[in-house]
């Protein structure tokens, strides 16, 4: 996971800042977008699984997730965007009050940033994150 574009510099308050592929079978995805779009993919480890960061062209385009959790047997393979927002947890509460359901409450991860997941009134899911400044 990324916490600011190839540039270096850090998202931009609302804007998306990272894409992550979330997966049952790695392999198979690996597969499929190396055979279609030419991504390469780079493990590194992250709290006791291996992320997978996606590139394309020596440009780093996303992040892979395995979902090995019984908890997440049911849910389908899915894309989930990012959007950096300046503080995830006031956002969130404004996020409530506007009818959102949060998924996962905000959370750090180490070197990254603060994020949460939730599901917008309508349906669709989103990340919000708020990256660690570079160099922090």
């Amino acid at each position: 996971m990324s916490n600011a574009n190839d540039s270096g510099a850090p998202a931009k308050h609302g804007a998306v800042c990272w894409n992550e592929l979330n997966v049952h079978d790695v392999e198979r995805a690996k597969t499929f977008y190396s055979q279609t779009l030419g991504w390469s993919f780079d493990g590194t480890p992250m709290a006791g699984v291996t992320y997978w960061i996606i590139s394309s062209q020596g440009a780093r385009v996303g992040g892979m997730f395995e979902m090995k959790a019984p908890e997440l047997e049911s849910v389908p393979e899915h894309w989930l965007t990012y959007i950096g927002v300046d503080d995830v947890d006031a956002r969130l509460e404004k996020a409530r009050a506007a009818g959102a359901t949060i998924c996962k409450d905000a959370f750090e991860i180490p070197g990254v940033g603060r994020m949460a997941v939730l599901q917008q009134p309508g349906g669709a899911f989103v990340a919000w994150m708020t990256p660690k400044p570079p160099g922090a």
